[in-house]
């Protein structure tokens, strides 16, 4: 008899094969492990037909009975169910435990055809000759920014337009913590607890003492309107009601 594509399907695969009516039941168990990672005792094997009927494929003499027994119709779901425990089952979703291939980075960077060489030949990013003067240019663009909006420790000031995070400039300068953070930042100690930290980050402490409300943020001074900011008075509002 010819094969029967059917589609197999499990917790934790799901592929189309084609499978022989002549086969046993503990022939196809055997076949189905390296495809569903369960093993032939622990597997419960139903069909589903084209109208959902569900038969099973359970028998006393696996060994014997062949396939053509069933109603093997193309394209017709063969489920494969693990019997064991969940603890006793494989996590095929988690890479703990597995050893992670790590190319040498002596040996990446000989490769022709990777990023880094792409770079190489570009001359993008820290391959580009020009590279320091445009950092340079940056810093001092920043410095600029800062000294045109009067950015001081120790200013009032909003954040962006929303004009309820208003608050006290706390520092101005580098933040080493921040990936890519070319340049100046300022560290504002909001009025309300809404902020991003309590002014510090990665074990660097920038201003204050350790709390738990998180009243601090550390924006770009382009971001930093100074003014004569009062402090927002929750209860205003309740004198009018």
């Amino acid at each position: 008899m010819a094969d029967v594509p059917l589609y197999v399907v499990s917790d934790y695969s799901s592929s189309e094969r084609r499978i022989t009516p002549s086969w046993s039941i503990s022939q196809l168990k055997k076949k189905l492990e390296p495809i569903t990672g369960i093993p032939p005792s622990c597997q419960r094997i139903s069909l589903k037909t084209p109208t959902n009927e569900i038969i099973s494929l359970e028998t006393e003499d696996e060994e014997n009975v062949q396939l053509h027994n069933y109603p093997l119709t193309p394209y017709a779901e063969l489920s494969v169910t693990d019997t064991r425990p969940p603890a006793a089952r494989p996590n095929f979703d988690s890479a703990a435990g597995v050893d992670k291939f790590v190319l040498p980075e002596e040996e990446y960077e000989k490769k022709t055809d990777s990023v880094l060489a792409w770079k190489k030949a570009q001359k993008l990013g820290r391959f580009d000759p020009d590279a320091p003067s445009h950092e340079q240019a940056k810093i001092a663009a920043i410095a600029q920014e800062i000294e045109t909006r009067g950015i001081e420790v120790g200013k009032r000031c909003r954040v962006g337009t929303d004009d309820s995070r208003r608050g006290v400039i706390k520092y101005v300068g580098e933040v080493a913590e921040i990936p890519g953070g070319l340049g100046g930042w300022v560290g504002v100690e909001l009025d309300e607890p809404v902020g991003k930290n309590d002014g510090s980050l990665g074990g660097t402490r920038y201003w204050g003492q350790p709390s738990e409300l998180k009243r601090g943020v550390f924006v770009r001074p382009e971001r930093i309107e100074v003014g004569d900011w009062p402090v927002l008075d929750d209860l205003e509002d309740m004198e009018e009601i």
